[in-house]
């Protein structure tokens, strides 16, 4: 029976073996599965990677309908659970490189990912490549014999660029270089990686699947030709969440919807105040035409969400601490995803670190919102106290 997407969010993972006649599956905790005789064991045995109870960090039941819940939503062969989303980035890497192999890496990745790549992958003997995030057909320049995995995040971190995912992919395989995608911003819903070339999807589901900042999750789905891999390295890597996060990971999944839309709308209403702003050089948020990239935007996405940028026309430190510190309903904090707005400024001279190969040279400030789920005009009263404070301080 075929379904639309908002009805899969609400009965993905709901299978009965699951559930056991109850809305939600039942929170199993187990650290030893016990068997009553030796063919039980041994059945138990031959089928512990697929989803059968056999031991507490291979997985209960409730482990086993998120993972299923996340299949049904993303697609692909298998999802493996990670603690959070750094490790689920990490451990899918490590998964599938080895000494003497290198790594494409976006420019404009998660900070974490490339710490771990500049400082873990090094020391192991693995070289990482950064890549421009609107690179396109030019990848083709950068791909080596030892090239091991393509990774994009789309949109990038704090400047939001949205790649060419599609062409990046159809490349990469040409030379049989994995595709990994850090999904998180589209939160499995707004970006379909499979549709799209990408063999691994990644996802912090601290952010918009869990959605109340409340518990750190990640989680990584592969298609069927990676899958066993994944699978295997990540469980030896010693991989397991609490079967307490999974449930509220799941149960995360059944508002996503609904949640999303409304980040969307909120945001969309704040960016396009912000693009009246007299301080504001540009918006950049990937469904207004002001983002790098917006082009695919159009072409792959079905949604958006809370969190975008906008840089200033200025750089102030002193002006920039005004405003954060005058914003009431906006709180500064490293993550996004939940109920609540946040805010983060990033001065120009920061991007000499957090890029290498296409510093995108800012003038002004960056600052990046994400939005909650607040009333949009209390927001942008915030906002304008903010501004007030920043004008105040830089004409002081």
């Amino acid at each position: 029976m075929s379904k639309k997407f908002e009805t899969t969010l609400i009965t993905a993972g709901r299978n009965k073996k699951w559930t056991h006649g109850v809305v939600n599956p039942p929170v199993q905790r187990a650290s030893t599965i016990v068997f009553d005789t030796v063919a039980e064991k041994n059945a138990a045995t031959m089928k512990r990677q697929g989803h059968t109870l056999f031991y507490g960090r291979r997985g209960t039941e409730t482990h086993f309908a998120f993972q299923e819940a996340m299949v049904e939503i993303e697609g692909g062969a298998g999802c493996a659970l990670y603690p959070c989303g750094a490790a689920a980035i990490t451990n899918s890497i490590l998964s599938f490189v080895e000494h003497g192999d290198h790594v494409l890496m976006v420019d404009s990745c998660y900070e974490p990912t490339r710490d771990f790549c500049n400082i873990i992958l090094k020391k192991m003997g693995i070289e990482t490549t950064y890549y421009e995030p609107s690179i396109g057909e030019g990848i083709r320049d950068l791909i080596r014999p030892n090239t091991k995995i393509l990774f994009t995040e789309s949109p990038g971190s704090y400047t939001m660029e949205v790649q060419d995912v599609p062409t990046l992919s159809r490349i990469a395989h040409e030379h049989d270089i994995i595709v990994m995608l850090d999904n998180t911003w589209a939160a499995g819903v707004n970006f379909s990686p499979f549709e799209h070339g990408v063999d691994i999807s990644i996802q912090a589901a601290t952010k918009y699947i869990v959605g109340h900042s409340d518990v750190m999750l990640g989680t990584a789905v592969a298609n069927e030709k990676y899958w066993p891999q994944l699978r295997e390295q990540s469980y030896l890597l010693g991989q397991c969440v609490s079967p307490d996060d999974a449930y509220t990971g799941l149960r995360g999944l059944r508002t996503l919807s609904v949640r999303l839309k409304q980040h969307e709308q909120n945001s969309l209403a704040i960016a396009k105040w912000l693009e009246t702003r007299p301080e504001v050089d540009h918006v950049r948020h990937p469904a207004l035409p002001s983002c790098p990239g917006h082009e695919f935007f159009l072409r792959d996405f079905t949604g958006s969400n809370g969190l975008f940028s906008f840089v200033m026309k200025t750089s102030n430190k002193h002006a920039t601490t005004a405003l954060l510190d005058t914003v009431h309903h906006f709180s500064m904090g490293y993550s996004w995803g939940g109920y609540e707005s946040l805010i983060l400024a990033n001065e120009p001279r920061s991007f000499d670190t957090m890029r290498t190969v296409s510093n995108p040279n800012f003038e002004g400030t960056l600052v990046r919102l994400h939005i909650g789920l607040e009333n949009v005009d209390d927001l942008i009263a915030d906002l304008e106290r903010g501004f007030e404070a920043y004008n105040a301080t830089l004409n002081g």
